[in-house]
């Protein structure tokens, strides 16, 4: 019988003060899967990037992702899922124009929901995706 033993966990921090008090990582890396955390477009200085425009917010989160995903040995042509949160539904052509930017060739699982809110009322969009290392070997 083989020993089960437990893949260590990997941590990607953005450093802000809300992952240790809400207790969350920005992502997660175990064994060759990586799970980054809702995103949004709030820069490191706390300050919103893309004020009422879906099309920038999504673009600095998908960059804010790509650089998490890379901390944890991953790129974006790894991304097997994505979660897209809006607030407005006239905005998902913008998102989707993002996204496809993004993952047009790779092509992830995405899903797309309308939603009441977010934390901050400027907030138009929140991500997180999925991801799974391959051998690109």
């Amino acid at each position: 019988m083989e020993k089960n033993e437990e893949q260590p966990r990997q941590r990607v921090s953005s450093g802000t003060a809300w992952e240790r008090e809400v207790g969350y990582s920005r992502a997660i890396r175990v064994g060759n899967r990586v799970y980054v955390a809702g995103t949004t477009a709030v820069d490191e200085e706390g300050r919103l990037v893309g004020e009422n425009n879906p099309y920038a917010q999504a673009m600095f989160i998908f960059r804010k992702i790509e650089s998490a995903l890379t901390e944890a040995g991953a790129s974006m042509s790894d991304v097997v899922r994505t979660r897209m949160y809006i607030i407005r539904r006239e905005d998902w052509e913008a998102v989707g124009r993002a996204h496809g930017e993004f993952f047009r060739e790779t092509q992830p699982a995405a899903t797309l929901i309308v939603v009441q809110g977010l934390i901050a009322a400027e907030l138009l969009i929140e991500i997180e995706v999925d991801a799974e290392i391959s051998d690109h070997s």
